[in-house]
């Protein structure tokens, strides 16, 4: 029988209600902090549940630098599977191609799944650049995110009247004075930049950052609010669903948007099937993910599904861990029966 682990950070919600899971199920779980995993990683057949490491540093700038950090790590922790029989939970291949935005999308894409869709497969770098295509391809609102990065880190929408002029950009981007000028941070709060030239520099700076450029499709409403959807899906199965609502355009939880269960939405069994076939098809183009966040937009009038991203570390959901503690409950009863078998 291996031994469950689980590598990440203590005093975590992500380590604490896995650990309440887990002892519900009668499963021990040893803890290995990313500080000193290397020295404390046990001997013998480990099943290892990867969680994210955690960063003091908040700026912007950094996130390509951070991701390339966390993706060596992956690597690191890969090579343990052929030196020690390590198996995981998330394969780190399947992690590190999730963190990858832009290839994720082109994967899903090239299978024949509805994603949203990506307006330019090269990299946008300045506002100049921007309006061109937007204008070559008369779409005049669009949504912007760092190749790098989650839970609307450096996302913005952007809409623009060619013919006035006229230019608002929606972001919880913010600036902070740093060495040399200022730093772009992400923060808890929607701006609504209007003015042109305050909108123009804005975007020159995250441009920089090196961002996907998306179509801004019109969302599904319910009582006045748009929204889109959060699901998490593990070994195929949809084990939670939450909507995303929102005044605005972005509808991150953490921009103290309003969560609602898919149930009380209203939606047909056809349109919720589709839903859940979408999810399962996607988690099969990666080996070794068994459970991923997937953020899902459904079209206004059609409510036909297009996937916006993939997390293969999405599975911390509050309304759900101060509920029932579906996800990490599920994970836990996944984890022990992985424990007890053993390939032949």
């Amino acid at each position: 029988m291996r031994q469950a682990a689980l590598l990440g950070k203590p005093d975590t919600k992500r380590t604490h209600y896995l650990g309440r899971a887990a002892r519900e199920a009668g499963l021990h779980v040893l803890f290995l902090d990313w500080d000193r995993w290397r020295k404390d990683f046990p001997k013998g057949k480990i099943f290892l549940k990867i969680d994210p490491p955690e960063w003091d540093c908040c700026l912007l700038e950094q996130l390509p630098w951070l991701v390339e950090d966390y993706m060596r790590r992956l690597e690191e922790l890969k090579r343990l599977e052929e030196c020690q029989d390590v198996r995981f939970f998330n394969h780190p291949n399947a992690i590190k191609a999730l963190l990858d935005k832009k290839g994720c999308k082109e994967q899903l894409r090239k299978a024949g799944l509805a994603v949203t869709e990506e307006l330019e497969q090269d990299i946008i770098q300045t506002p100049e650049q921007l309006l061109t295509m937007m204008d070559r391809k008369r779409i005049y609102q669009v949504f912007i995110k760092p190749v790098c990065g989650s839970g609307a880190a450096g996302a913005a929408a952007f809409r623009w009247q060619p013919q006035t002029g006229k230019m608002i950009l929606y972001t919880c981007v913010g600036e902070m004075p740093g060495d040399g000028g200022k730093d772009l941070v992400n923060t808890k709060q929607l701006r609504r930049l209007s003015d042109a030239g305050q909108v123009l520099l804005m975007l020159e700076k995250l441009l920089k950052l090196g961002c996907i450029v998306e179509r801004w499709y019109a969302k599904a409403s319910h009582q006045g609010y748009s929204y889109d959807l959060r699901a998490v899906v593990q070994d195929g199965r949809t084990d939670f669903c939450l909507a995303r609502l929102s005044k605005g355009p972005i509808t991150n939880l953490h921009l103290n948007n309003h969560p609602l269960e898919l149930e009380t939405l209203g939606l047909s069994g056809t349109v919720i099937e589709e839903i859940q076939d979408l999810c399962r098809r996607s988690m099969e183009l990666f080996p070794g993910l068994r459970s991923a966040g997937i953020d899902i937009l459904l079209e206004k009038g059609s409510l036909k599904p297009r996937i916006i991203e993939m997390n293969a570390q999405g599975d911390l959901i509050y309304q759900d861990i101060y509920g029932a503690n579906r996800i990490y409950r599920r994970q836990a009863d996944m984890i022990k029966a992985a424990c007890r078998e053993e390939p032949s």
